[in-house]
């Protein structure tokens, strides 16, 4: 049995903190899609293949028993993978799994979500090549999470399975990670509440992801804003989050460029006022959309990655693009994605590389 899967990226429209703190992320699914070719073999050995290289091992009903210890770049899929096994709890087939790499701009990562990406490319391939029954969603979040030492919102998870534009409300899976860990990974998984996550209408309006040429440290930069923010200066933020993110969904629903430029200056200064997310090539991109007649907010955690540009028409979207180029940034037109889905075209890389695995 062999298959080929694709799943999109991610961009965030609004909920940055917030969602980590009890609030709505509202998360568009943008391509370039990646992709990962799976197939079942006959006896119970795993290979998972990279570009940076193979990870064996073998499946078991408690997990994968790998040869040996994951390295940096294996790490979510591996997590994965050992967890789908854990929600089989019994005997299943051996497979290797093939994945491409993610975009890069001169090595480094877009925002777009990759150990996302992976997690949810990696659970739909487990469950399919299994024939398992587990919520793909669930298992993802929760590998995803734990990978992570329990940190990270999920709403990066959340919108590369579902596809086009979701609204949604952090998932505690802390209890699901200890039984991961501990045991009766199964029954929790299947016992767990549904995920709240809700498609929502995609934007009517042109859009661009304009890459800052920086990257950042999310985790760095939720810590330094947990430190200098307490409690009620979270709640605080959550409201207004909410409220204008609210205000974003429906103005781009409805095509409003003028409703969606205030929205989403009032939310880029309410992610400025944070202090740590504040860049100069942020605030250097959003002074040049404003300049080409779009308007630009951030969309992740600030300190680098970079912003999506709202137009109010493809002419104003593809002069914004031109400037940005000029410039010698990365401008990417973007639109709403379908989430994981299965392909009908195998990609002739990733099947040589099983093929020669095996």
């Amino acid at each position: 049995m062999d298959r080929t899967l694709s799943a999109p990226g991610k961009l965030f429209l609004a909920g940055e903190y917030s969602v980590l703190w009890g609030g709505i992320a509202r998360v568009l699914a943008v391509g370039p899609r990646t992709r990962a070719f799976v197939r079942r073999r006959p006896d119970r050995r795993v290979d998972v293949l990279l570009a940076e290289g193979r990870l064996s091992g073998a499946t078991t009903p408690l997990g994968a028993r790998w040869d040996s210890p994951p390295s940096p770049s294996f790490h979510f899929v591996a997590r994965t993978i050992d967890l789908a096994m854990r929600a089989m709890a019994q005997d299943g087939p051996g497979f290797s799994i093939a994945f491409e790499a993610s975009p890069t701009s001169n090595g480094l990562k877009l925002g777009f979500g990759s150990s996302a990406r992976a997690c949810v490319l990696a659970a739909e391939a487990c469950r399919t090549v299994m024939g398992a029954s587990f919520d793909a969603l669930k298992l993802a979040l929760v590998a995803h999470a734990s990978a992570q030492g329990g940190k990270g919102s999920g709403a990066d998870v959340a919108a590369c399975f579902a596809g086009d534009v979701v609204r949604y409300r952090r998932a505690d899976v802390s209890a699901l990670i200890d039984a991961g860990n501990r045991g009766g990974f199964q029954g929790a998984l299947t016992n767990a509440p549904p995920i709240d996550v809700w498609r929502v209408t995609a934007p009517k309006l042109p859009m661009l992801y304009v890459f800052s040429g920086q990257s950042a440290s999310t985790p760095v930069l939720i810590s330094e804003v947990e430190r200098r923010l307490d409690v009620a200066g979270r709640q605080k933020f959550v409201l207004q989050s909410d409220a204008v993110g609210g205000q974003l969904e429906e103005a781009l629903a409805r095509g409003d460029f003028a409703g969606t430029r205030t929205a989403a200056n009032e939310l880029q200064e309410l992610l400025f006022s944070l202090g740590p997310t504040k860049t100069e090539s942020l605030e250097r991109t959003v002074a040049l959309a404003a300049s080409a007649g779009c308007v630009a907010k951030q969309s992740g955690a600030g300190g680098g990655d970079g912003c999506l540009v709202f137009a109010p028409d493809a002419q104003a979207r593809d002069a914004a693009k031109g400037m940005f180029e000029a410039r010698g940034m990365l401008a990417i037109p973007v639109t709403a994605e379908a989430g994981v889905r299965g392909e009908v075209h195998p990609v002739p890389e990733l099947v040589r590389w099983v093929d020669a695995a095996e």
